[in-house]
């Protein structure tokens, strides 16, 4: 059996390094009474969010009982729900079935909605109940229409910010943040507003996957690093920025707060980016907020510039809600990608008509969003597409619970989960951290050189730089203590660092966490001084 070296692992996703030190922990601690497996590599949050989800099963069982109002056969068979009336049939059952887990939110949302929104009682219900037997295609595809409404107003929330931004922002719900990155770089193609040899610009440290998809096959981009070093605390320096103004880059992607580095863009950074748009109007901004929601008063570029930015989020993280799949592409209705397509050569253009002639008379009436709906489907399965109704719902009562929760108990709730876990894990490395308004508490990078020349001095770390691979701390970690971590490099980030999460263990390993990479950052000085007796 060939012998897989740490150069050779380097060229992997640290996503896929992960399945190895995965295997290399659980047969440490299988051959270790004294260890636990933990493996604290991935974001995938251990709590969720339980009232929303009440509602959503107890609103299911009202939503049959209109279906079988309508038809009820004995072999199971049910008919279409009727939106006449519907409303106070609604309220009427829930007072009779009040015991039920989530009724009691239930009673007060749905008059909550309907007041705060204007929506038309009926109407409203209606498209909860039919949503959630998923007895229909998605009508409109990009996205229901009470449903926009109010995802609009919870991504105000999210991932804007006060002020918040004039106009009104177009939403196509989609399976997760994954899709969003999926779709959007599709559309980017097939409308040439990014072509093969493009430069775009990368906010680094980043989620691994926006390093790896610009250089498939099928976009072959060129990256410009935008670096946010540790020294500056991950925020991006003027000089850094500054890069941006080179017309040659025609997109910036950023993920704010960052990941891995956790850290939300700060006041005096995003005032720099609206410098660089005030010179650059056409730039195109992406950014990913998955985790804005762990910021109090998190302010991204998407409320700061509107007309430049696509915004993706997921719901993943905040509710706990991985596996629902629940995200969403924004885009404001006065936005710098619809004049782009506008202001290409017309034979470009003509091309371009060709994609979406089936779709209307007019293709080149189609917004970029529309486009971004159809090109999901392949633009001939545009009529079947859009996100899952009964997603939809969820998507729906996850934003209303987190609307009606004025005072923020929910967030306070996750956000004090992820603090403990990071205060156990600096206990056990035994280091004082400062506070951070700017910190989401979900990841944290841990540095072995930065720790290192700290606590063991530069003569350890320049030797260990010289004889040990960058890898070899996550090995050790799950070789010698059962511990599972990314390895920043995956991320851009400093060679020598790791990634924790701080939302996907119980508690009480944390500190187990930070002693473990403090015993393999030891465990280098004491191979360095062994080298130096063998001198």
């Amino acid at each position: 059996m060939d012998v897989i070296t740490l150069e050779q692992y380097a060229a992997l996703s640290p996503f896929e390094i992960k399945a190895f030190l995965s295997k290399a922990a659980i047969k440490t601690v299988a051959s270790t009474s004294s260890l636990t497996y933990i493996n604290a590599g991935r974001g995938n949050p251990n709590w969720i969010a339980t009232t929303p989800r009440e509602a959503f099963f107890t609103f299911g069982h009202f939503a049959i009982s209109e279906s079988k109002r309508v038809m009820d056969l004995p072999p199971g068979i049910g008919g279409m729900a009727k939106a006449p009336g519907i409303a106070a049939r609604a309220e009427k059952w829930l007072a009779a079935h009040d015991s039920y887990p989530g009724a009691d939110w239930l009673t007060a949302m749905i008059p909550w909605t309907i007041a705060h929104f204007g929506f038309e009682p009926d109407a409203f219900v209606h498209e909860l109940v039919d949503a959630i037997i998923g007895d229909n295609y998605p009508v409109p595809d990009r996205m229901l229409v009470h449903n926009e409404v109010v995802v609009r107003e919870y991504l105000q929330w999210a991932m804007c910010g006060d002020p918040a931004p004039e106009g009104k922002f177009n939403i196509y719900a989609v399976e997760g943040g994954t899709a969003a990155m999926c779709y959007i770089f599709k559309t980017m193609k097939s409308n040439r507003l990014l072509n093969a040899g493009d430069t775009i610009a990368l906010g680094v440290p980043i989620f691994t996957p926006y390093l790896e998809m610009p250089l498939l096959e099928d976009y072959a981009l060129n990256i410009v690093n935008v670096t946010a070093t540790q020294e500056n605390g991950f925020q991006f320096s003027d000089e850094e920025l500054d890069k941006l103004l080179d017309p040659k880059i025609k997109a910036f992607f950023v993920v704010n707060p960052g990941n891995p580095s956790a850290i939300a863009l700060s006041d005096k950074v995003i005032a720099k980016i609206g410098e660089i748009l005030e010179k650059r109007p056409d730039l195109i901004i992406l950014t990913d907020d998955v985790y804005g929601t762990f910021v109090p008063g998190f302010r991204g570029l998407l409320g700061a510039f509107p007309y430049n930015t696509i915004g993706v989020y997921s719901y993943s993280k905040y509710f706990g809600c991985t596996g629902w799949r629940l995200g969403t592409i924004a885009v404001h209705e006065n936005n710098v990608f619809d004049k782009l397509v506008a202001a290409l050569p017309e034979e470009t253009l003509k091309l371009i008509d060709k994609r979406y002639h089936a779709l209307t008379l007019h293709p080149r009436d189609i917004t970029f969003i529309d486009r971004i709906v159809a090109d999901s489907r392949d633009v001939a399965l545009n009529h079947t597409a859009g996100l899952s109704l009964p997603q939809q719902v969820q998507m729906m009562f996850f934003s209303l619970s987190e609307l009606m929760d004025t005072k923020k108990l929910y967030q306070l709730g996750c956000i004090g989960i992820c603090k403990a876990r990071v205060r156990a894990t600096i206990e056990g490395l035994g280091i004082d951290v400062g506070e951070n308004d700017h910190f989401d508490y979900y990841y944290g990078l841990i540095d072995f050189e930065f720790w290192m020349r700290k606590h063991v001095g530069n003569e350890v770390v320049d030797w260990v730089k010289a004889n040990v691979h960058p890898l070899d701390p996550v090995f050790r970690l799950a070789e010698d203590h059962g511990v599972v971590l990314l390895n920043g490099s995956g991320f851009d980030a400093p060679p020598w660092s790791v990634r924790v999460s701080f939302a996907n263990m119980p508690d009480h390993v944390y500190d187990d966490i930070g002693r473990a990479i403090r015993a393999v950052a030891v465990g280098y000085r004491d191979a360095f001084e062994a080298s130096k007796v063998q001198e």
